[in-house]
């Protein structure tokens, strides 16, 4: 780019800055220097790569969604959260309210995850231990208790028993006097990466895209500002794959659903900003950023020039980040403060719309309130005393970042092309399908762990504490343990809850909602009814596997 079209674009940011909100806030250096809100190439400058880079708030979005970068609105803190019964949770929630956070993200337990009840005879042992257990719509009552859900934006992290969750979550936020139509948050939903990475999943893949199909046309239509899809690469990252391949199969899954809202006769710039990602922020500080910032240039572009989305909201690429779990060490874990920090520190350079800090002590058990602390406070930190929200993307046109930015993006264009390859219809969608049917993404995912395993060993990659550096004279941490005492408990509320309802009532609704699911029409509204009723997650999501089908994984070897 010459140097009269970057002064040309200069122009138009500085319009555009103009013209936007900014916080009422100090943004000079620690000296008291001032410093602009955003930097490029000198006056008269030539630079061919500013087609890459570009400025805040326009297209391709490299350095950011706003031209306003942080000076605008900060990232969200939101802290995820969730353990034991529903009053616990409710507790935690308004402890990272008070404290700062600016939303909330719901951790549901495992039999929750898996949509079985915690009465279920497989859910023995792990009700509330990696979550918040969710029988009914009675414990999304209790779980907000006193939370206005109309003024909280709300995420929820779950994705194979989504639907079931969601309407729970309208079903409580009626009970409340909401107006649902103005409730904002986010759905995880994301099914590809459960058969990819996570293995959350209840039915096999066609019913559940019919289901994300139902959502994304209900939210659509409803619930505008609600975002019925999170696409995941965190669990990818978590189970062992790249950087590269983390952003690849994600953005891949993405334009999977963008597919998929297409086929449903959707307008691509109404669906598309309800579209949000969630990654990881690992510890290889500046290859997180690079990462970050192509996700949203190559995201622009393939909704642009691949799917036809004309609007900048429709090109936007908004995504969330929590911090690397698999970093976390239980040797010398008050090291996992400074990994946090540095991690954490990357998803804001890189310019991320919220954020998660993991707890020090999370690969040892729950978070403890005072772990819990420390992390929401280590984001406070990062935004009130470091300067970090004063310039819009600081790092902008080092030379380092944007030559890896430029690599992970043609890493990344290189999976997209193998993905299409595998595809019987040329469709991004046709080619994940059958790289889960072929276990593709998991082999590939293995090589990359076992390699970064390797060089573990063999001392090539350093883990301080664990591979290096071992003596300590710290001692062990004292860890939240969830008593036994939940499980019993929850289980006798739900065995009151459910001889106190209307059988006949819940028997209609789910009746309903099994024809509903024989035919074509959108599946939310007769789930709905049965939330209303109180019918259970297990109760729901039985009679979808009766009439769909339990997914088994193929064996492979």
């Amino acid at each position: 780019m010459d140097a009269e079209q970057i002064a040309a674009g200069r122009s138009r940011w500085q319009q555009r800055y103009d013209a936007a909100r900014r916080r009422e806030a100090d943004f000079t250096t620690l000296s008291g220097v001032e410093v602009a809100p955003v930097y490029g190439p000198p006056e008269g400058v030539d630079d061919p790569r500013m087609d890459r880079i570009g400025w805040p708030g326009e297209f391709p979005f490299t350095r950011g969604l706003y031209p306003t970068g942080y000076r605008g609105r900060t990232w969200t803190i939101r802290q995820f959260a969730g353990f034991g019964n529903a009053e616990q949770t409710n507790e935690r929630y308004k402890m990272i309210l008070n404290g700062g956070g600016g939303g909330l993200s719901v951790a549901f337990d495992m039999p929750t995850l898996m949509g079985r009840d915690s009465d279920d005879p497989k859910s023995l042992g792990e009700v509330g231990h990696c979550g918040v257990a969710i029988d009914s719509a009675a414990d999304m009552d209790r779980l907000f208790k006193d939370i206005p859900l109309q003024d909280v934006t709300t995420s929820m992290t779950i994705s194979g028993p989504a639907i079931p969750a969601f309407v729970m979550y309208l079903v409580s936020a009626e009970r409340q006097g909401a107006d649902i139509t103005k409730l904002n948050g986010t759905l995880q939903t994301d099914i590809f990466k459960e058969y990819i990475a996570q293995k959350e999943w209840l039915f096999p893949p066609e019913p559940h895209l019919r289901l994300i199909g139902d959502l994304m046309e209900y939210c659509a239509s409803t619930i505008p500002a609600y975002k019925p899809l999170s696409v995941s690469g965190y669990h990818i990252r978590e189970a062992g794959s790249t950087a590269a391949q983390e952003l690849a199969y994600t953005l891949a899954d993405g334009f999977g659903y963008v597919e998929l809202g297409l086929s449903r006769g959707l307008d691509v710039d109404v669906f598309a900003p309800g579209l949000s990602f969630f990654f990881d922020s690992h510890l290889d500080f500046f290859e997180e950023i690079a990462k970050f910032r192509a996700a949203r240039r190559i995201w622009a572009r393939w909704l642009r020039d691949v799917y036809g989305a004309r609007t900048e909201k429709a090109q936007s690429l908004r995504f969330h980040t929590q911090t690397a779990g698999v970093s976390l060490t239980a040797q010398q874990p008050y090291n996992n403060v400074v990994r946090t920090a540095v991690e954490a520190l990357a998803a804001i350079l890189g310019g991320t719309n919220s954020l998660h800090t993991n707890a020090l002590d999370e690969t040892l058990a729950l978070p403890s309130e005072e772990s819990a602390e420390i992390a929401l406070r280590t984001q406070s930190v990062l935004m009130e005393e470091i300067g970090v929200t004063n310039v819009a993307d600081p790092l902008g046109g080092s030379w380092f970042v944007e030559a890896l930015t430029d690599d992970i993006e043609a890493q990344a264009e290189e999976i997209f092309a193998r993905i299409k390859e595998m595809s019987p219809d040329e469709s991004m969608t046709g080619g994940i399908l059958r790289g889960i049917e072929d276990g593709w993404f998991m082999a590939e995912i293995a090589d990359a762990a076992f390699e970064y395993q390797q060089q573990l060993e063999k001392g090539e990659k350093k883990i301080v504490g664990v591979n290096t550096l071992t003596d300590t004279v710290s001692g062990e941490l004292s860890i939240l343990r969830v008593s036994h005492e939940v499980e019993v408990e929850q289980c006798r509320v739900l065995a009151e809850r459910k001889a106190h309802r209307d059988e006949d009532r819940v028997r209609r609704t789910l009746s309903a909602l099994v024809e509903a699911a024989r035919g074509t029409g959108n599946l939310i509204e007769p789930m709905l009814e049965a939330a209303r009723a109180e019918a259970t997650m297990g109760e729901i999501c039985h009679v979808l596997r009766e009439q769909w089908g339990e997914y088994r994984e193929p064996a492979r070897f």
